[in-house]
């Protein structure tokens, strides 16, 4: 997987998926390479294990409980417990992954 948007949950979510490797952009092109050559990453590779932010948070749970409705913004902004038109707004504020 290679994600702009990593997070312990993300991660944790690829690899209950399947996936043996999580990338996070920006990536060199010698860890893609590696990636889909099945080649260890390099250990000595820091990772950023800065904290997400509350919105990054938010985010990441409106895009898990939109999945879960299937895309329906009405079901999903009632099971966020919060008006329908506040979660176009905040939808509207980044691209929705699909």
């Amino acid at each position: 997987i290679l994600t702009g948007y990593s997070s312990i949950s993300t991660a944790v979510e690829a690899i209950k998926m399947g996936a043996s490797n999580y990338l996070c952009k920006p990536a060199s092109v010698e860890d893609i390479l590696s990636a889909f050559a099945g080649v260890e990453p390099n250990p000595e590779v820091p990772i950023n294990e800065s904290p997400p932010s509350v919105e990054r948070l938010e985010w990441e749970h409106i895009q898990r409980v939109l999945a879960e409705n299937d895309g329906n913004i009405s079901a999903t902004a009632r099971s966020l417990g919060m008006h329908r038109r506040t979660l176009q707004r905040k939808l509207q504020k980044r691209p929705v992954r699909r």
